[in-house]
Order: structure tokens, then C-alpha cells, then sequence
């Protein structure tokens, strides 16, 4: 019997899961670890804070889903990894062993490194559903004694299309209200340009935000580095390509929501040759962490160097669908070894993504999602918010069933020829 244990219950650990099953022999056995038994969709937060979801509108709650799938679910969460023991020692003080590993925890989020940062200083997050649910009562209030408005990534962020969509929903829902004539809007990020989304763009990102941002009188700072926030003030460095600082901002608001950096959580930050000096977990082209075989990582957790040099750092996101891809292969790879063979699958990491603005959006495809690419497309219209919506619909729907890739989804993604699993071509 192999014990496969999988660390997280997000977007990857729940998939990882789902995905794992088919892998497995009957006397194998698979167990999720994580924070509490509910999961919530992440990409609808931003329709939380503004009270367009209710939280209770995108939460599941697994305990039911994993026992009908004969998944043991353990919600003491993961304290510490040992693998060298191949042991993950649990929050209550006890210990589960495994034959293989699976991180997919997600990041912790660092809001502690700049000061005055996050919900417990001076600002709002979409990271979580909690922190939606707090920026939906902060956003009432500004409705209540209308000011100014500051959105945006500071350095080290990894994840900036979710503060586009939040900006351009806040917007949306104050011109609803009538009250955006009374809000001026500033979006502030690390990233080099309004586009770069860590990726160095994706098609023509940088001229769709952009003029999406003049047309709705959104002012920008990039290149931007957050050295503090104080109640209703941003202290923000604007930096030069050679590093110097070429402008300090002194930006009043009266509501901001600022995206953290992200780090590895602590359950496997600084074990050594297992993380980096981040704490993302490191991983070879198969999903496998080089010197501990046995050990797998998928989803935000896993290290990927920045696409390039910035004046300010910026990091690599890690989107739905290339987590997806990497969650296949990692279960592939596990499914192999378990019959005694070498894993062979390698993951696309193509993305999709979807990016709501409320009343429109922007859409991208990059094949793969790190530059160079085969594909390099984005597209924006009404069309991308009424897909976002149903999409959110049917993720739902399928992670309830317990499902992670339905028949006619893979026939739908078959004949628009976008794979999660590379062909790798072998010499003769």
C-alpha cells in the first residue's frame, strides 16, 4: 500500500486530489492536509468586495466531496515538512507519513514586509475570501464619504491581473452608484509598464489596459515601490531603470486594496535543497523536486524565476490553467512511479485567462504562459465578463462533483488545440 499525501485544498491541492484517484491501486491510499474543511473560489473574490457574490456563493465545503471520494481528509493543516523522514508533521502535534509528497499550498501572503500593509494595516486584499468580506464593509463606507482611491501590486508581487480586474469592478460599481465623479483613481504597480502582468505582456496587454485606463480616467505609476502606508497615505517610490529613485509620491486615499508579495508558507520554507530563499518549492520539468524524488509541488507554491530584469522586482503569476497543466502532469508522474516507471510527463504551462472589468474585460491565451511563445493573443469585450461568470458557474459545478476535467472539457480544449501535457518528441 502507498500512502500519497497531498498538502493544500485550494485550486491545485483540490484538483491534485481529484486528479490523483485514477492513479492510484486499490490498496493505495490518498490523503489531503489542510486549513479547515471549506474551499472557496479565489477569482471571484473581487465580485465579493463589492458585493456582487456573497461569500457563501463560491465556498464548498469538501468534508462530504473527499468521503464520497474515499480521500481522508485532515484539517489540523501541515506544520512542518520532513523529507528527509518523509513525514509532515500536522498542527495538532501529530504526524503523517507518505511514499509521495504533493505541496500545493499556496503562498503565505508577506504583508509584513512593507509597514502598515494588508487588512491588519491600512489597506484592503482580494487574496482571500475573509479579506473580500472585510474590503466589501471598507468599500461601503467609501460609498458612504466618497475619496480617493489607490489599487494596485507592490514589489515582489506575482499576481497583478487580479488587481486590474478589482480596479476596473470598483470603477464599474462606483459609476453604478454615481459616486465616480467623487473618486479619483490611481492604480500603482511594480510592474515596468501597465500590461507587463509578470509576463512581459501577453499580446497587446499593454495597449488594451492602458487605453482602457485612460478611457475610464484611471491615473498610473509604474516602476512603483511601496515603502509605507499610513492611515489614508501611501508613501510610493517611482524608480528609475537604473535603480535610482526618480520620483517619491505622497498619494492620499480614503479606501486602497494593494496586492502582497508572496512567500512559501512556513510548513517548508528554508528546508534546504527542498525550497528557495523564498520558500517556493523547487521543481524540475516533471513536477519533482530534484533532491527529494518523491516530492512533488504544483500551483503558486512552486519557484519560477521572473521572466526578465526589472528596475523594481516583479514575480511570475501562476494562472488557472497552468496550474492545471502542471497538476496533470504531477499526477501522471506519481501514477507511473506507483507502477515502477519513470515518470515521463511534462506539463504545457499554457495559460488562459479571463480578466472581468465588470462591464468587460480582457482575455489572453499565451502557449506557453513564460515568453518565448508559440501563442501570444489577447482580446477585449463585453463577452470576457459574461465568460468569467459562467465559467465561475461551471468550476463550481465540477469541483462539487468531485470532478477535475469532464469529458466534454477535454474535447472542448482538444479542438481548440490548447494542451495541458507537452509531446515530447524522443530521438530514434
Amino acid at each position: 500500500m502507498a500512502e500519497v499525501v497531498v498538502i493544500g485544498a485550494g485550486l491545485s491541492g483540490t484538483l491534485m486530489a481529484y486528479e490523483l484517484l485514477p492513479q492510484l491501486g486499490r490498496d493505495d491510499r490518498l490523503s489531503v492536509i489542510s486549513q479547515g474543511a471549506v474551499y472557496h473560489f479565489v477569482p471571484s473574490n473581487p465580485w465579493v468586495a463589492v458585493g456582487w457574490r456573497k461569500r457563501e456563493e463560491i465556498e464548498i465545503d469538501l468534508e462530504e466531496i473527499m468521503k464520497r471520494k474515499n480521500i481522508r481528509l485532515l484539517t489540523q493543516g501541515a506544520k512542518r515538512v520532513h523529507p528527509a523522514e518523509n513525514r509532515v508533521e500536522l498542527g495538532d502535534g501529530t504526524s503523517v507519513n507518505y511514499d509521495y509528497l504533493v505541496v500545493a499550498t499556496g503562498p503565505e501572503l508577506a504583508f509584513d514586509e512593507i509597514p502598515g500593509l494588508g487588512p491588519q494595516g491600512n489597506t484592503q486584499s482580494i487574496c482571500h475570501v475573509d479579506h473580500a468580506s472585510h474590503a466589501r464593509e471598507a468599500f461601503e463606507r467609501l460609498a458612504a464619504n466618497p475619496g480617493p482611491v489607490v489599487i494596485g501590486a507592490v514589489q515582489g508581487a506575482s499576481c497583478f491581473g487580479p488587481a486590474y480586474e478589482f480596479l476596473f469592478i470598483l470603477e464599474t460599481e462606483l459609476r453604478r452608484r454615481k459616486l465616480r465623479d467623487q473618486v479619483p483613481m490611481t492604480f500603482v504597480t511594480s510592474e515596468p509598464y501597465i500590461g507587463h502582468l509578470g509576463l512581459d505582456g501577453v499580446g497587446d496587454t499593454k495597449g488594451l489596459l492602458e487605453s482602457e485606463m485612460r478611457g475610464k480616467h484611471v491615473k498610473w505609476i509604474t516602476n512603483a515601490r511601496v515603502k509605507a502606508v499610513e492611515a489614508g497615505k501611501m508613501m510610493v517610490e517611482e524608480v528609475a531603470e537604473d535603480g535610482s529613485v526618480r520620483k517619491t509620491h505622497e498619494l492620499p486615499f480614503a479606501y486602497s486594496m494593494m496586492l502582497p508579495a508572496f512567500r512559501g508558507v512556513e510548513a517548508v520554507r528554508g528546508i534546504d535543497k527542498l525550497t528557495n530563499p523564498r520558500g517556493f518549492v523547487i521543481v524540475d520539468k516533471h513536477q519533482r523536486n530534484p533532491a527529494f524524488p518523491n516530492v512533488f509541488a504544483v500551483g503558486v507554491c512552486v519557484a519560477i524565476a521572473p521572466v526578465g530584469t526589472t528596475a523594481v522586482p516583479v514575480g511570475v503569476p501562476k494562472t488557472g490553467f497552468m496550474i492545471e497543466s502542471m497538476v496533470t502532469a504531477a499526477a501522471m508522474n506519481i501514477g507511473a512511479l506507483l507502477k515502477g516507471r519513470a515518470p515521463t510527463t511534462q506539463p504545457t504551462w499554457n495559460a488562459i485567462c479571463l480578466a472581468d472589468f465588470g462591464d468587460s474585460g480582457v482575455a489572453f491565451l499565451a502557449q506557453p504562459q513564460i515568453p518565448p511563445r508559440n501563442v501570444n493573443w489577447s482580446s477585449k469585450g463585453e463577452w470576457v465578463h459574461y465568460a468569467k461568470v459562467a465559467f465561475e458557474k461551471y468550476f463550481l459545478r465540477k469541483m462539487r462533483r468531485g470532478e477535475s476535467e469532464p469529458f466534454y472539457e477535454r474535447f472542448v480544449l482538444d479542438k481548440l488545440n490548447i494542451a495541458k501535457i507537452k509531446e515530447v518528441r524522443t530521438g530514434t
